[in-house]
């Protein structure tokens, strides 16, 4: 199987969310606010995925939007979550430096599927 950068990012940062839910939960004791993030944040590489094996390119185009705009709500729970302490600014910094460079990947797919539609 050829190699997806944006598949292997997105699973890698997905693990990393996973992990970071299971330190809000069970360390601090926050259950709310991390559950957002669980969702968003795996959602990304759920919706790559789903992209990739798209029926069309409208499909396609809908999925890799929807990974776009998850990735998105992720930045934000994860700024939240640093804003009122439930993630240092060593974690916060280090899950949204991944998160840029997905965003940035999958932003690129974005301009390049629109340009040669």
């Amino acid at each position: 199987m050829k190699e997806n950068v944006l598949l292997e990012k997105s699973f890698a940062f997905a693990v990393r969310v996973v992990n970071a839910y299971r330190y809000l939960v069970e360390e601090k004791k926050e259950f709310v606010l991390s559950k957002q993030f669980l969702r968003s944040g795996t959602s990304i590489g759920a919706n790559s995925e789903e992209a990739i094996g798209g029926q069309s390119k409208a499909d396609f185009v809908s999925k890799i939007s929807i990974a776009y705009k998850e990735a998105r709500e992720t930045k934000y729970w994860i700024r939240l979550l640093n804003a009122t302490n439930y993630l240092d600014d060593t974690q916060a910094n280090s899950l949204l430096s991944d998160l840029e460079e997905l965003l940035k990947i999958i932003g690129s797919i974005q301009i390049t599927t629109k340009n040669n539609s």
